[in-house]
Formats: structure tokens, C-alpha cells, sequence
């Protein structure tokens, strides 16, 4: 399987996974990010223990060594899913997948411009311009013209500072992981560094299970929680690919681009799906972004 399909099919799932953690995030469901916690949290589990039979190098240690970085991501995953519940798939995943340009930022901030060129220095600008003009558009929209705009959508949603703040938490938090992935993966292979991630996630998803079962006492139905699972399937499938995809070095410089534009396919699919529906300064807000993700991408930051 080359490098085009494989990037493809990681688009497909990474896109798939925002679509179905969308509709699990049910607005009036105080638990449901506890929830797609769980569902995670037990998919990836099943996939470290198929890695660890299938002959992946694995010791306990490598859990420790690499659970900066695990906590980072996790953490910023909590926050995603809890996110989703006020507000639309179409503006959180943008926000969200924006970290690399938080990164470069950090990086541009602690040891100067270095190498990068002007392409790069414009990707980052696009990308924080977008975020900020995504946060003025949300916060000065009238009232009247977001309810007539979302009259054909599944939920109604208020103006929220929560509701943008999620998605940038998540954005530094997911940056502070990528940092974290940077010193840590000079020590660890890359596979077994994915198996102690998949492991801690379970970890945290058998923690969120026994608050969520036990300690709220909420009652789970394969009707509420099917899309929850779907999505964690969705995540697991698209970093396996994503995983393979850039393995090919020698394409490398195409296929992180066009992996990286899967906030894209996000937004379609919640325009197709969820009915979401958003003004053109929302859109041309997101487009920026997008622009810049795919510049980064293609210079790999």
C-alpha cells in the first residue's frame, strides 16, 4: 500500500473519529466526555495488547519514560471531547488541530527564527490570524444571526467563552505533548512509545469508567454510546495509518500536508451530517487556518 493511500485512509478516520466524538457529545450529557474517555481508553488498550502478541517491544518502564507526554495528550483529548458539547465540530476542529503552529511559536520564542523560511513565518501568522479572527467572529456574531443560521442544525448553540477556551486548551496542551514527544522519542522507539500511550490512555479510560459506572451511577445504552466507540475506533485506525504514512521518508514532505488538512474533511462532514451551518467570516476564518496547516505540514514543523 503506498504513501497516497495510506494518508488518505488516515484522513478518512482521523476526520471519521471528530465526526462520531461529535455526535457522542450530547449537549445536555454532563458525563459524556468521561464517556468517549472510556470508549478510547478500551480500544487503544485492545490495540497495545494485539502490538505487544504481535512482537512490539514493550517494558513497563517505557510507560514511566514516556508519560509527560502521555498526560499532555490525554489531558488535551478530555478537554476536546468536553469541548464538543458547546460548540460546532466545524470551528473546534480547526482550533484544535492548530497546535503546530503553538509549537513553532514556543520555538520561535525560546531559541529565535533559526532556519525557518518565509513560507513557514507566513503559515504561522495564517494560523494564529485565523484563530483569533475564529474567537472575534464567535464573540461579536449577532445573536439573531446565529440562531437563523443554525435553524437547520441538530443544536443550538449560545455564545460561550467555555466553548472557545476548550479547544485552545486543548491546542496548548496538545503542543506541550509534542514537545514532550520531541525529548522523549531520543530515548524510546516509536513503537513502543505508542504502546505506553495506548496503555495509559486505558488506564485513564478504566479510571473514567469506575466514575462515571460506580461513582455517578450512569446507565450506558449501545444507542448513546455506539458513536462514542465508533470514534474511538475511527482514532485508533487513523493513527495506525497516519503511523505508516510517514514511515515512507521519501514522501514525507507530501503526505504530513495532506494528513494535516484532515480538519477539512472535519468540516465537511459536519456540514453533511451534523447540518452545521456558519457565516462566511466563520468560514474564511477556518480557511486561513487550513491554508496554514497544510503550509506546515509540507515543511513537516
Amino acid at each position: 500500500m503506498n504513501w497516497f493511500l495510506l494518508s488518505l485512509i488516515a484522513i478518512l478516520f482521523w476526520s471519521g473519529s471528530d465526526l462520531f466524538s461529535k455526535m457522542g457529545a450530547k449537549p445536555e450529557d454532563t458525563y459524556s466526555h468521561w464517556k468517549m474517555v472510556m470508549a478510547v481508553g478500551v480500544v487503544m488498550g485492545l490495540h497495545a495488547v494485539f502490538m505487544i502478541a504481535t512482537g512490539t517491544p514493550f517494558s513497563l518502564g517505557d510507560i514511566v519514560t514516556y508519560l509527560p507526554a502521555s498526560f499532555c495528550y490525554i489531558t488535551s483529548m478530555v478537554i476536546g471531547y468536553a469541548g464538543l458539547r458547546y460548540i460546532e465540530l466545524s470551528i473546534s476542529s480547526p482550533i484544535c488541530n492548530s497546535s503546530g503552529a503553538l509549537v513553532a511559536i514556543l520555538t520561535i520564542a525560546t531559541a529565535g527564527i533559526g532556519d525557518m523560511n518565509a513560507w513557514q513565518l507566513a503559515a504561522i501568522a495564517l494560523v494564529a490570524i485565523g484563530i483569533i479572527a475564529l474567537g472575534i467572529t464567535e464573540a461579536t456574531e449577532d445573536d439573531e444571526l446565529r440562531a437563523a443560521r443554525q435553524q437547520a442544525s441538530n443544536h443550538k448553540y449560545a455564545k460561550s467563552l467555555l466553548a472557545l477556551l476548550l479547544p485552545i486548551a486543548y491546542c496548548i496542551l496538545d503542543a506541550a505533548g509534542t514537545f514532550a514527544d520531541s525529548l522523549v522519542l531520543e530515548t524510546l522507539n516509536e513503537d513502543s512509545a505508542n504502546v505506553a500511550y495506548e496503555l495509559t490512555f486505558l488506564a485513564a479510560g478504566l479510571v473514567a469508567g469506575a466514575y462515571v459506572i460506580f461513582v455517578k451511577h450512569e446507565k450506558l445504552t449501545p444507542r448513546s454510546e455506539a458513536p462514542k466507540y465508533i470514534g474511538a475506533v475511527c482514532e485508533t485506525i487513523g493513527q495506525f495509518f497516519y503511523i505508516y504514512a510517514l514511515a515512507d521518508n521519501a514522501h514525507v514532505a507530501m503526505s504530513a500536508p495532506i494528513i494535516s488538512s484532515y480538519c477539512a474533511a472535519s468540516v465537511l462532514w459536519s456540514r453533511i451530517f451534523l447540518k452545521e451551518k456558519l457565516s462566511a467570516k466563520h468560514y474564511i476564518a477556518i480557511l486561513m487556518v487550513f491554508i496554514g496547516i497544510v503550509i506546515m505540514g509540507v515543511f513537516d514543523m
